[in-house]
């Protein structure tokens, strides 16, 4: 058993390179890279994880596991992206925001922006480790219903233009009710969107876990019971695309986002970097490969992208 704070290496020959290098790291020739995929660790009776217990397969071909990296205190990228158009009476949230900012470790990069128009408009100055003016930065929304356009087409935007120098495991945290409104009326016969799944494979395509809280709009043509479901459902289906979770509330407005806030803490601190090697395409920069990680340890449940992208890494 290892202690949450040391490095575990199997004992075979490690490819560090990916992690050393410079992030979203590209293969330019065909045959195995380094690539690794952020994890998250749920314990029961606060187990902690074996590593030698763990289990890969991409494109359900058993892989080595080269290593697995805790994510350090405060190395974590951590993007807050608020839908501009949700109701006014989220500004009773901001400061249960800004107490869950003040939490997060020291060093820890900090983004906030609101999605507007199909992208997100940042009001930081890209991340941060400040997260004091992180915290400042935070208004209230413009309630404009559907001003994001579609929450999806920000969120493909943003993972696209990640910045490359940042180091460390990307999170983003979606504020919004999840609606597509480009997918037609919601349904539950009308779950399957292609810009949802976009979306997710844009993010796994950058090596990003995205969590979600459900919060409900200003109004519009898909506000109620129908809009939420299908909302929440979106929203639940980029979560598990990208081995993250979506925080959904239900119809009803929480009085207060601080639990399923401090949740995300928890699932940050939880989650470790898996190092392998996968086989990179020749000239096909925008493939994705199957990924399933499983173990074998008794009350230990993972949380692991369904699909990475060969050569994509992070730096802890």
């Amino acid at each position: 058993m290892i202690e949450k704070s040391m490095l575990w290496r199997l004992m075979v020959p490690v490819v560090m390179a990916g992690l050393a290098g410079p992030v979203l790291a590209q293969a330019p020739v065909e045959g195995p890279v380094a690539t690794t995929a952020t994890i998250t660790v749920e314990s029961k009776h606060g187990a902690e994880l074996d590593p030698a217990a763990l289990k890969l397969q991409i494109n359900r071909h058993p892989v080595p596991i080269s290593s697995v990296i805790q994510v350090a205190k405060g190395s974590a990228q951590v993007a807050i992206l608020i839908d501009d158009g949700l109701r006014g009476s989220f500004g009773l949230q901001i400061a249960d925001i800004k107490k869950f900012l003040s939490s997060l470790p020291g060093g820890t990069k900090v983004l906030v922006g609101y999605m507007q128009n199909g992208g997100v408009r940042m009001v930081t100055d890209g991340f941060t480790p400040d997260r004091e003016a992180a915290a400042n930065a935070l208004r209230i929304p413009l309630s404009a219903p559907g001003i994001s356009a579609s929450p999806y087409f920000c969120l493909s935007e943003f993972v696209k233009k990640w910045p490359s120098d940042q180091p460390g495991a990307r999170f983003v945290l979606m504020l919004t009710n999840g609606v597509d409104p480009y997918n037609g009326r919601p349904s539950p016969l009308n779950q399957d969107s292609p810009y949802v799944q976009e979306a997710a494979q844009d993010a796994q395509m950058a090596g990003v876990s995205v969590y979600s809280i459900y919060y409900a709009d200003a109004g519009g043509a898909f506000r109620g019971g129908r809009g939420s479901f299908s909302g929440q459902s979106y929203l639940e289906q980029v979560a598990e695309a990208t081995g993250a979770e979506s925080f959904n509330v239900g119809t009803i407005t929480p009085p207060s986002i601080l639990p399923y806030l401090e949740d995300f803490g928890k699932a940050m601190t939880e989650s470790y970097v898996v190092s392998f090697q996968a086989d990179a395409a020749k000239e096909k920069n925008d493939t994705l490969d199957s990924l399933k990680l499983t173990t074998s340890q008794p009350g230990i449940k993972i949380h692991a992208p369904e699909a990475v992208h060969p050569g994509v890494t992070v730096v802890r």
